[in-house]
């Protein structure tokens, strides 16, 4: 069983290398937001501030280096890199499903990062499906081995239909979150996993007394694809028909952020503008993840260094052109919902 895990993280890497993955006709829906360009912003560009809390820490900027690997030894490699960056740069850093490791302890080593990142805020990461199954304190005792700050549990019933021996019993996941977040002593947030999250499940979560989200909407990888090009026969087929599935992430960062949720856009952010049209729909922050990770898999340390160096500086002028000197700023600031977004949510996104 380990090693099939271990394989199952192997071919995530090789495939998340590579475009192969991304959703085929599905977009983010992010192009569908126009922010209000400010002729006079009344700003300098030394004035605009990138500061957010997030978690009970103060990032630089509103980024996370989203949870993508761990379970095999060239996932080690990525995740101290990346999370090096994220101490360096004053990011988040998520790390990947720690499923492999709660199932082989022994792969614990390839999640350890608070060497490369002793200050940054670290996610760890579990499946609501297996956190149902697990006691409280067996999940607390995942987080404090990796010393998370907190705790991305995740949901992902589309890419484990398609995946060779998935989940098939998603029974009581709800019930899973409310007993976490009155448990386990750090916050816990809900994550999706290439699908995005609907206005219903916002709401449930919000009931539960979730104040986090990480949307992963559609429009950036396909997890279901991933799971498609590993499989054979029938579950083939049924992700070639599915391969497209979910909420576009301008959507659900929508729904979370209307749900009363601290949102974090993740699914398909893949500069600047992206992110600044993410907040400006109501996300506290942006994740990257297949980006940043083909950015050092071509680049290494420098490679990614400069694609964050990219959204940075892109990010700072959007804010300057809409009058945003905060985030918070850039939150409030007007625009304007287009086409397929504005049929997912109406045409004010507040």
């Amino acid at each position: 069983m380990a090693a099939d895990i271990q394989q199952r993280k192997a071919d995530h890497l090789d495939l998340c290398a590579t475009d192969e993955v991304a959703f085929r006709g599905q977009t983010t829906l992010l192009e569908g937001v126009r922010l209000v360009h400010q002729a006079l912003p009344e700003l300098s560009l030394d004035e605009v501030d990138t500061r957010v809390e997030l978690l009970g820490k103060t990032l630089r900027a509103p980024i996370v280096i989203a949870g993508m690997t761990g379970g095999h030894p060239r996932a080690a490699e990525v995740n101290q890199a990346l999370a090096g960056i994220a101490e360096r740069r004053g990011y988040a850093f998520g790390l990947g499903s720690q499923r492999a490791m709660q199932r082989e302890p022994s792969t614990a080593w390839t999640y350890q990062v608070r060497e490369a990142a002793p200050t940054a805020l670290v996610l760890g990461n579990i499946g609501v499906v297996q956190a149902r199954q697990m006691p409280t304190e067996e999940v607390a005792a995942l987080v404090r081995r990796v010393g998370a700050d907190a705790l991305c549990v995740h949901m992902n019933p589309a890419m484990e239909l398609i995946q060779p021996g998935g989940d098939r019993d998603f029974r009581g996941g709800l019930d899973t979150f409310a007993r976490l977040v009155s448990e386990l002593g750090v916050p816990v947030v809900a994550k999706e996993t290439g699908s995005g999250v609907s206005a219903e499940v916002a709401g449930q979560l919000f009931e539960a007394g979730v104040r986090h989200v990480d949307t992963s909407g559609a429009g950036g990888t396909s997890w279901v694809g991933v799971e498609t090009l590993r499989s054979t026969g029938a579950g083939r087929a049924l992700g070639e028909l599915l391969w497209d599935w979910g909420i576009p992430t301008a959507a659900s960062v929508c729904f979370a952020s209307r749900a009363g949720m601290v949102t974090i856009a993740t699914g398909g952010i893949r500069d600047g503008l992206d992110l600044a049209r993410a907040i400006a729909l109501g996300a506290r922050c942006g994740g990257l993840a297949r980006t940043a990770f083909q950015a050092f898999t071509e680049g290494g340390v420098e490679g990614a260094e400069a694609l964050f160096d990219e959204v940075e500086q892109a990010l700072r002028a959007v804010m300057l052109l809409c009058g945003a000197r905060t985030v918070a700023d850039l939150q409030a600031a007007p625009r304007v919902l287009r086409g397929e977004l504005r049929d997912w949510v109406g045409s004010d996104a507040g």
